[in-house]
């Protein structure tokens, strides 16, 4: 995809505020610009109304764009175990709206547990931080993060906690980020 490209929004649809993480709805008609598309979201700016929104991949057909389809490991039993790499490939889907790096290789994962729970699924205890502690997107990510574990096959349970100790830093960002957002 070509950075900036302009679209109509053609029906009514949900999107979150940036960086306020307020829902609202972009009303059809609107014009629109594809700032940013990662991770099955797209990130427009509305010269009308100002501002960035987050569109979800689910609202992608208002912007013409395909409708995300689940990822996950369809064909793993959801009575076997939890391959932790599925866990953390899911979660280089989910994107600040505002920086074009996942949250793995921005470092903002701190840890990430798996437990095999009674009902033979697993359950998923992650701790995850932001880049600035005020960040208005930290529930959006946070939701994020937890629906697309959730989403895996014998995930029966995710819990996302948003910490801010240790403060994050771009030291906790891979090379790859760095690369990308021209800090090497």
């Amino acid at each position: 995809m070509h950075p900036y490209e302009e679209v109509e929004i053609s029906r009514d649809c949900d999107a979150i505020q940036i960086p306020d993480g307020i829902t609202v709805t972009l009303k059809a008609g609107t014009p629109a610009v594809i700032t940013q598309s990662l991770g099955d979201t797209y990130t427009i700016q509305t010269p009308t109304l100002g501002g960035l929104y987050r569109i979800s991949g689910k609202d992608a057909d208002a912007i013409g764009k395909a409708v995300a389809k689940p990822e996950g490991g369809a064909d793993l039993s959801p009575d076997g175990p939890v391959d932790e790499e599925l866990v953390w490939n899911q979660l280089r889907n989910v994107y600040d709206p505002e920086i074009p790096v996942n949250i793995v290789e921005l470092g903002l994962v701190y840890s990430l547990e798996i437990e095999r729970i009674e009902s033979g699924g697993s359950k998923v205890d992650m701790q995850m931080t932001l880049t600035a502690p005020g960040c208005g997107m930290g529930d959006v990510i946070a939701a994020d993060a937890k629906m697309r574990i959730e989403s895996l096959p014998g995930i029966e349970e995710a819990r996302v906690e948003v910490v801010f100790d240790p403060p994050w830093n771009q030291e906790m960002m891979s090379e790859a980020a760095k690369l990308e957002l021209g800090l090497l």
